[in-house]
């Protein structure tokens, strides 16, 4: 798989009101502490991570604990890999993901294999990959220019369930379409299998070098998905009067968007490491963790 250095500290990021994700938290940190590790927590409001006798340092806050660490490690389902994503990023430092969720698709191991793991990564047993993120500036209604990042996919969105929210796309500087929709939704190869495919876009393998354009629910002539090289720049543009639109960053509402506001997305210089200890074949990983029904429908009729 690979051979990476021991990490000497370690920040871990749990699911912020879990108790059962807190307790498995304060067992791995020991098992850590124990091999000499140093070990930080980021949580919300668990209170048994606030004990007096807990053997952690909990921090209110992510960004200095995060540049301080040599890997950040994600207790939760991929919500709270998300969270981690953007820290693991910005400190360009390698993120481990152990499910605690339903489906844990960004995960690389299961909550029985912990020991597995930290055995491994004491000794260093583990490779890295790169995954490509998105980096996006948008003018909200305020005027303002609003810069942010995802992992998974930026969406613009209709704020309004029962007005459509009319929109153009342009790539590289071309206008390509113009929608009355629900929205658009642009994903990494790795959100290829989050908003955009439940919104009818491909399933892109991470490996594969561009970015996925899908429009949800358009009204158009052309409104197909698009995948688009990843060093396209994608510009969409709102142009409904008294409908907003809402900038959405990895499931998350940034700001608000009026007639005139244009958001644009880009590949971001600030991809994400993710830790790898398995050497299933995203094949593989995408037929176990989604269920697919691999015989069809018509096995075992004539």
């Amino acid at each position: 798989m690979g051979s990476q250095q021991k990490p000497g500290r370690v920040l871990v990021v749990t699911h912020p009101l879990r108790e059962d994700v807190a307790e498995l938290a304060e067992k791995l940190a020991a098992a850590l502490r124990s091999a000499d590790v140093a070990v930080r927590i980021i949580t919300g409001e668990v209170r048994s991570l606030l004990h007096p006798d807990a053997l952690l340092v909990v921090e209110p806050g992510g960004e200095e604990a995060a540049a301080t660490a040599d890997l950040v490690l994600a207790l939760g389902g991929d919500g709270t890999v998300l969270r981690s994503a953007k820290l693991a990023a910005e400190a360009d430092v390698p993120l481990l993901g152990v499910n605690f969720g339903k489906v844990g698709f960004l995960a690389e191991a299961e909550t029985g294999e912990l020991e597995t793991v930290v055995s491994r990564l004491l000794d260093g047993d583990y490779g890295v990959e790169e995954r490509t993120a998105l980096a996006v500036e948008a003018t909200g209604t305020d005027g303002e220019l609003h810069r942010s990042w995802a992992f998974n996919d930026i969406a613009v969105e209709k704020a309004e369930p029962a007005r459509m929210l009319e929109l153009f796309i342009e790539i590289d500087g071309t206008r390509i379409s113009r929608y009355g929709c629900d929205g658009v939704a642009v994903a990494s190869p790795t959100g290829s299998t989050a908003h955009a495919m439940s919104a009818g876009g491909p399933v892109v393998w991470p490996d594969v070098d561009a970015l996925v354009v899908v429009p949800m629910n358009a009204h158009a002539l052309f409104a197909k998905p698009m995948v688009v090289h990843s060093s396209s720049e994608i510009r969409i543009g709102v142009e409904s009067v008294g409908t907003e639109g809402a900038l959405i960053a990895d499931g998350k509402e940034l700001t608000r968007l009026t007639a005139g506001s244009t958001v644009t997305i880009r590949r971001s210089a600030r991809p994400v490491r993710l830790v790898r200890m398995s050497g299933q074949p995203f094949a593989s990983r995408l037929v176990s963790k989604l269920s697919l029904p691999v015989d069809g429908w018509r096995h075992g009729r004539i």
